[in-house]
């Protein structure tokens, strides 16, 4: 398998520390806009480095990554940037004739008239309107397969399989106790997406229903968190679980709710208030002149890169999915989840946990595409291939999952 790796931040560049440590890949080509990212992805593995080179893309120029997919011939592009840039990376994926991953999936659009009531355009959407194609292409999208969503969509497909015979309800729950040192806010994944998927309308599927959405922060509940994290406050968010659990999985009720905290919350809606989450520029005063620049931009580039608190970071992160339903005629209700200790991701790959939890999923998913035990064409979520290898792969990569029941 040869990879081309277009992204080289700081959940690319965990990618390309835990992919050196398996040998199922022939070549990975690291591309970024900014050539010393990738170089400085690539020169960071040190001997562990041959295998990888590095190039220079720009993720919104179809043609130029399809381009490069073909000058290297490889098999799969895995997309590690920003949502944005899902669109061109698929497009450029079929073009060239090679599989496509990414982590995150296409962008919604809220409904013009009844936003917290009813769907506009869903997260997803312009990448399922093209599923004809890759069928017809004989190629793989594999979409939304991070850790949330990714891992959180194959525990969902293990309950499914081989914990009950009949789910009321999967509800995927996020939190963490992780502190950084120095910062009043400071978020530990880009704060752009961040804000997309925080600020959105988020969305719940019932099915006697479908889908629909709610006011942002939504249905704030206290759920236990394990291995010492406890408890804390979750609240609805825009995610892709959402929309790909019941395409796959019969449930009555699937939710994403993400423990934020009070005070993060009250960031959000700050920036919302002040017109500092568009992405549409505005024109500013600069020194040769009136400039454009993106609100969402500025507020990135006020905070610092999520890829070096790594070393001001302490705490655990865990997400997982919560299950209940019924099995062998008795109720049950569990809790499947994985969590990364930020001092043991530090020290054993010198990545900060939230980057390295959503990082390790896509390579364990690019070694069983390449091993042959997840195959299919169309566009996929994680849900539609069987649990067990995925689980028991990542054990092996000594990142062991869990389950509570509750």
């Amino acid at each position: 398998m040869r990879v081309l790796l277009v992204g080289a931040g700081g959940v690319g560049t965990a990618v390309t520390r835990i992919a050196a440590r398996r040998p199922f890949f022939e070549e990975m080509v690291v591309a970024d806009r900014d050539p010393a990212r990738a170089e400085a992805a690539v020169a960071a593995l040190g001997p562990d480095g041959a295998r990888f080179r590095a190039e220079r893309a720009d993720a919104g120029d179809r043609a130029q990554v399809a381009s490069l997919l073909g000058r290297h011939g490889c098999d799969v592009l895995l997309n590690a940037t920003d949502p944005r840039f899902v669109m061109p990376l698929f497009g450029a994926a079929l073009d060239a004739g090679a599989a496509y991953l990414d982590m995150a999936m296409s962008l919604s659009r809220p409904h013009p008239q009844r936003p917290y009531e009813e769907c506009g355009v869903k997260l997803g959407d312009a990448q399922f309107e093209r599923a004809a194609d890759w069928e017809r292409a004989g190629r793989l999208a594999l979409v939304g397969m991070g850790v949330e969503p990714g891992l959180s969509d194959v525990f969902a497909r293990h309950a499914a399989d081989e914990l009950f015979d009949e789910i009321e309800e999967i509800g995927v729950r996020d939190g963490a106790n992780l502190t950084v040192d120095g910062y009043g806010f400071a978020p530990s994944f880009s704060i752009w997406t961040t804000i997309e998927e925080c600020l959105n309308p988020p969305v719940v599927y019932e099915s006697g229903r479908g889908w629909f959405t709610t006011e942002p922060f939504s249905e704030p509940e206290v759920f236990d968190f394990p291995e010492g994290i406890g408890p804390v406050e979750c609240v609805n968010v825009e995610h892709e679980e959402v929309l790909l659990v019941p395409r796959w999985i019969g449930a009555r009720r699937v939710t994403f709710k993400y423990g934020l905290g009070g005070e993060f919350v009250e960031t959000l809606k700050t920036l919302h208030r002040l017109g500092l989450d568009r992405t549409a520029p505005v024109t500013v005063p600069g020194a040769a002149g009136p400039v454009e620049v993106s609100p969402r931009d500025v507020v990135a580039a006020c905070l610092p890169d999520p890829a070096t608190l790594g070393g001001r970071m302490h705490g655990k992160t865990c997400a997982g999915t919560w299950v209940r339903g019924v099995k062998d005629g008795a109720r049950r209700e569990v809790y499947l989840y994985h969590v990364v200790d930020n001092q043991w991701s530090m020290a054993e790959y010198g990545c900060q946990a939230v980057v390295w939890q959503t990082a390790v999923n896509p390579v364990v998913a690019l070694e069983l595409i390449a091993t042959g035990a997840w195959s299919g064409t169309g566009v996929l979520g994680p849900e539609a291939f069987p649990a067990r290898p995925f689980l028991d792969l990542l054990t092996a990569y000594g990142s062991p999952w869990g389950m509570r029941e509750q």
